[in-house]
């Protein structure tokens, strides 16, 4: 989702492919992934601890990010294992499945030329609401509380978001929308930090959520 001036929609296979179909329409200043950026080697990150807080009954919305070892395991089974070992808690199915996106913006964000943050559209509702949702967002009612919020910040996708539109489910468009919504404000010097200040791990970067 673009910012500057009017929302809008891009798609792509990669997160390299999405910023640069957004590059096309003029440069990009902040990028906001919702996928864990800053990966722990033990122990649990205190960006999801917090963000579980903000986002109070949606807290199951927020995982629990793998250390770095079980995301580059062959086998759910070795995964969880390794994660069991390091944090005391095994991995799920859906955990795993994200390895390979968690490894992709890893390797992409040093190279990505402008700043890249960690976002969590849960997070980014909650802090526009200024408390957590009631309404999950797979309901009508949940779509409804993100489109009001967002509509209220000028941040409302229209009808028509390109290709994105296409692929997307509802709940994704506005998920991206919230997050642009981040990226506007860590842009403009407003966002939040959760922890603040981020966490340091013994290999880069830095791990905070931002809302």
């Amino acid at each position: 989702m673009g910012v500057a001036g009017e929302l809008r929609g891009y798609f792509g296979v990669t997160i390299g492919d999405v910023v640069a179909a957004a590059e096309r329409d003029g440069a990009v200043g902040v990028v906001g992934v919702d996928i864990p950026i800053g990966l722990p080697v033990s122990g649990v990150r205190a960006a999801d601890v917090l963000a579980r807080r903000v986002v109070g009954r949606r807290a199951s919305s927020v995982f629990a990010t793998p250390v770095r070892e079980a995301l580059l395991a062959a086998t759910h089974a070795e995964a969880s294992a390794v994660n069991l070992r390091a944090t005391g808690k095994g991995l799920s199915q859906q955990a795993y499945a994200l390895a390979r996106k968690i490894l992709e913006v890893d390797a992409w964000a040093p190279t990505a030329g402008c700043a890249v943050i960690e976002v969590h559209p849960e997070v980014c509702f909650a802090t526009m609401a200024g408390r957590p949702l009631v309404h999950p967002k797979s309901t009508w009612a949940g779509g409804e509380e993100r489109r009001q919020l967002l509509a209220a910040a000028g941040m409302l996708p229209g009808a028509d978001v390109g290709q994105a539109g296409e692929y997307a489910a509802v709940d994704d468009v506005l998920d991206a929308a919230a997050a642009a919504w981040t990226a506007r404000r860590y842009a403009d010097g407003r966002a939040v930090s959760h922890p603040d200040p981020p966490e340091i791990f013994p290999n880069p970067p830095p791990a905070a959520i931002w809302s």
